[in-house]
Protein backbone atom coordinates (compact mmCIF):
# COMPACT_ATOMS: atom_id res chain seq x y z
CA UNK A 1 0.00 0.00 0.00
CA UNK A 2 1.12 3.18 -0.95
CA UNK A 3 1.74 5.80 1.98
CA UNK A 4 2.73 9.40 1.37
CA UNK A 5 3.17 11.80 4.71
CA UNK A 6 4.12 15.57 4.77
CA UNK A 7 4.67 18.02 7.75
CA UNK A 8 3.67 21.63 7.81
CA UNK A 9 6.60 24.02 7.01
CA UNK A 10 6.60 27.71 6.43
CA UNK A 11 7.26 29.68 3.78
CA UNK A 12 9.29 33.33 3.55
CA UNK A 13 8.47 34.96 0.19
CA UNK A 14 8.52 32.62 -1.86
CA UNK A 15 11.22 30.43 0.05
CA UNK A 16 10.35 27.09 1.79
CA UNK A 17 12.12 28.10 4.80
CA UNK A 18 15.25 29.86 5.35
CA UNK A 19 18.46 30.14 2.91
CA UNK A 20 21.80 30.33 3.96
CA UNK A 21 22.40 31.92 0.20
CA UNK A 22 20.66 34.78 2.11
CA UNK A 23 23.63 35.82 3.92
CA UNK A 24 26.44 38.26 2.38
CA UNK A 25 29.52 36.55 1.63
CA UNK A 26 31.28 39.96 2.02
CA UNK A 27 29.66 40.87 5.75
CA UNK A 28 28.79 36.90 6.98
CA UNK A 29 30.88 35.08 5.10
CA UNK A 30 30.88 32.39 7.49
CA UNK A 31 27.23 31.46 7.85
CA UNK A 32 27.20 31.98 3.60
CA UNK A 33 29.68 29.54 3.04
CA UNK A 34 29.18 27.21 6.12
CA UNK A 35 25.91 28.11 8.18
CA UNK A 36 23.64 24.84 6.87
CA UNK A 37 23.33 23.56 10.61
CA UNK A 38 22.26 27.23 12.06
CA UNK A 39 19.61 27.65 9.05
CA UNK A 40 18.17 24.51 10.13
CA UNK A 41 18.32 25.10 13.44
CA UNK A 42 16.46 28.00 12.80
CA UNK A 43 13.74 26.44 10.49
CA UNK A 44 13.17 23.50 13.30
CA UNK A 45 13.42 26.10 16.00
CA UNK A 46 10.57 28.48 13.95
CA UNK A 47 8.72 24.99 13.76
CA UNK A 48 8.26 24.10 17.11
CA UNK A 49 7.45 27.86 18.13
CA UNK A 50 4.98 27.46 15.09
CA UNK A 51 3.14 23.93 15.64
CA UNK A 52 4.27 22.70 19.01
CA UNK A 53 3.35 26.37 20.94
CA UNK A 54 6.82 26.59 21.98
CA UNK A 55 7.01 30.39 21.85
CA UNK A 56 10.16 31.09 23.24
CA UNK A 57 12.08 29.56 20.29
CA UNK A 58 11.84 32.92 17.89
CA UNK A 59 11.89 35.92 19.51
CA UNK A 60 10.49 37.81 16.30
CA UNK A 61 6.91 37.75 14.48
CA UNK A 62 5.73 33.99 14.19
CA UNK A 63 2.55 35.24 11.81
CA UNK A 64 4.76 37.39 9.62
CA UNK A 65 8.35 35.49 9.40
CA UNK A 66 10.32 38.19 7.22
CA UNK A 67 13.81 37.73 5.51
CA UNK A 68 14.65 40.16 7.14
CA UNK A 69 13.97 39.03 11.11
CA UNK A 70 15.27 35.64 9.88
CA UNK A 71 18.73 37.12 8.94
CA UNK A 72 18.46 38.54 12.62
CA UNK A 73 17.55 35.13 13.44
CA UNK A 74 20.93 33.23 12.24
CA UNK A 75 22.95 35.17 13.46
CA UNK A 76 21.35 34.43 16.89
CA UNK A 77 21.76 30.69 15.99
CA UNK A 78 25.05 31.46 14.76
CA UNK A 79 26.57 31.62 18.08
CA UNK A 80 25.68 28.34 19.07
CA UNK A 81 26.10 26.84 15.79
CA UNK A 82 29.28 28.42 14.31
CA UNK A 83 30.90 27.24 10.90
CA UNK A 84 34.01 25.62 11.51
CA UNK A 85 36.64 24.78 9.30
CA UNK A 86 35.16 21.19 8.73
CA UNK A 87 31.77 22.66 9.19
CA UNK A 88 29.55 21.11 11.94
CA UNK A 89 30.22 17.74 10.85
CA UNK A 90 29.26 15.60 13.51
CA UNK A 91 25.48 15.19 15.03
CA UNK A 92 26.86 15.48 18.71
CA UNK A 93 28.55 19.31 17.56
CA UNK A 94 24.71 19.95 16.77
CA UNK A 95 23.35 18.78 19.67
CA UNK A 96 25.76 20.30 22.31
CA UNK A 97 24.84 23.74 20.11
CA UNK A 98 20.97 23.38 19.71
CA UNK A 99 21.28 21.82 23.27
CA UNK A 100 22.62 25.25 24.87
CA UNK A 101 20.19 27.48 23.00
CA UNK A 102 17.11 25.57 24.35
CA UNK A 103 18.80 25.74 27.75
CA UNK A 104 19.05 29.40 27.27
CA UNK A 105 15.67 30.07 26.18
CA UNK A 106 14.33 28.12 29.95
CA UNK A 107 13.02 25.24 27.51
CA UNK A 108 13.05 21.77 28.68
CA UNK A 109 10.13 19.99 26.35
CA UNK A 110 12.07 19.56 23.78
CA UNK A 111 14.53 16.99 23.78
CA UNK A 112 17.40 15.89 21.58
CA UNK A 113 19.32 12.85 20.14
CA UNK A 114 21.37 11.61 17.60
CA UNK A 115 21.30 9.14 15.43
CA UNK A 116 24.49 7.64 13.87
CA UNK A 117 24.41 7.48 10.06
CA UNK A 118 26.24 3.87 10.44
CA UNK A 119 23.07 2.63 11.36
CA UNK A 120 21.22 0.45 9.07
CA UNK A 121 18.47 1.47 6.14
CA UNK A 122 15.75 -0.53 7.89
CA UNK A 123 16.27 0.82 11.40
CA UNK A 124 16.90 4.41 10.10
CA UNK A 125 13.76 4.67 7.88
CA UNK A 126 11.53 3.13 11.08
CA UNK A 127 13.11 6.05 13.07
CA UNK A 128 12.21 8.55 10.30
CA UNK A 129 8.94 7.49 9.99
CA UNK A 130 8.07 7.52 13.66
CA UNK A 131 9.72 11.20 13.83
CA UNK A 132 7.70 12.07 11.30
CA UNK A 133 4.27 10.63 12.38
CA UNK A 134 4.60 12.39 15.82
CA UNK A 135 5.06 15.89 14.22
CA UNK A 136 8.56 16.24 14.45
CA UNK A 137 11.20 17.48 11.15
CA UNK A 138 14.59 15.75 11.45
CA UNK A 139 17.77 17.67 10.41
CA UNK A 140 19.95 15.59 8.54
CA UNK A 141 23.83 15.55 7.86
CA UNK A 142 25.30 13.89 4.48
CA UNK A 143 28.91 14.55 4.25
CA UNK A 144 30.54 12.24 1.33
CA UNK A 145 27.76 10.95 -1.27
CA UNK A 146 28.31 9.23 -4.35
CA UNK A 147 25.16 10.20 -6.02
CA UNK A 148 25.13 13.01 -8.23
CA UNK A 149 21.77 13.84 -7.80
CA UNK A 150 23.10 14.46 -4.24
CA UNK A 151 25.95 17.15 -5.00
CA UNK A 152 24.65 19.73 -3.45
CA UNK A 153 23.23 17.84 -0.47
CA UNK A 154 26.63 16.46 0.68
CA UNK A 155 28.66 18.10 3.12
CA UNK A 156 25.27 19.69 4.00
CA UNK A 157 22.53 19.93 6.97
CA UNK A 158 18.74 20.27 5.47
CA UNK A 159 15.46 18.88 6.79
CA UNK A 160 13.75 15.76 6.48
CA UNK A 161 9.99 16.50 6.65
CA UNK A 162 7.81 14.36 4.76
CA UNK A 163 8.20 10.29 3.63
CA UNK A 164 6.57 8.17 0.80
CA UNK A 165 6.61 4.80 0.12
CA UNK A 166 5.53 3.63 -3.76
CA UNK A 167 5.17 0.10 -4.09
CA UNK A 168 8.68 -1.16 -2.82
CA UNK A 169 9.98 2.30 -2.57
CA UNK A 170 10.99 4.28 -0.33
CA UNK A 171 11.49 8.27 -0.51
CA UNK A 172 11.90 11.37 2.14
CA UNK A 173 11.41 14.77 1.33
CA UNK A 174 14.69 17.18 2.30
CA UNK A 175 13.54 20.85 2.90
CA UNK A 176 17.04 22.84 1.86
CA UNK A 177 17.72 25.91 -0.31
CA UNK A 178 13.93 27.14 -0.32
CA UNK A 179 12.43 24.02 -1.72
CA UNK A 180 11.58 20.73 -0.90
CA UNK A 181 12.53 17.48 -2.91
CA UNK A 182 12.22 13.80 -2.76
CA UNK A 183 14.47 11.31 -3.01
CA UNK A 184 14.67 7.75 -2.87
CA UNK A 185 15.96 7.28 0.78
CA UNK A 186 18.11 3.99 -0.04
CA UNK A 187 20.17 6.14 -1.69
CA UNK A 188 20.36 8.77 0.36
CA UNK A 189 21.10 6.89 3.22
CA UNK A 190 23.92 4.67 1.56
CA UNK A 191 26.68 7.52 0.62
CA UNK A 192 29.21 4.59 -0.77
CA UNK A 193 31.49 6.85 1.97
CA UNK A 194 33.17 5.18 5.12
CA UNK A 195 32.26 9.23 7.28
CA UNK A 196 28.97 9.16 7.98
CA UNK A 197 26.34 12.23 9.00
CA UNK A 198 23.52 11.14 10.87
CA UNK A 199 20.41 12.61 11.94
CA UNK A 200 18.98 14.40 15.23
CA UNK A 201 15.64 13.39 16.41
CA UNK A 202 12.97 15.73 18.50
CA UNK A 203 10.82 14.73 21.21
CA UNK A 204 8.05 16.53 22.63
Amino acid sequence: MDIKKELPHFYIGESLGGQQAWYSRVTDFGMHIGGCAAVTACDCAIYFAKYFGLRELYPFDLENITREDYLRFGKIMESYLYPRWSGVDKPEIYLDGFGRFLKDRNVTRLKLSAWSGENNFVDTWQVITAQIDSGCPLPCLILHHQAPALKKYSWHWFILNGYEVRGNDSFVKAVSYGVGRWFNFETLWDTGYQQKGGLILFEV
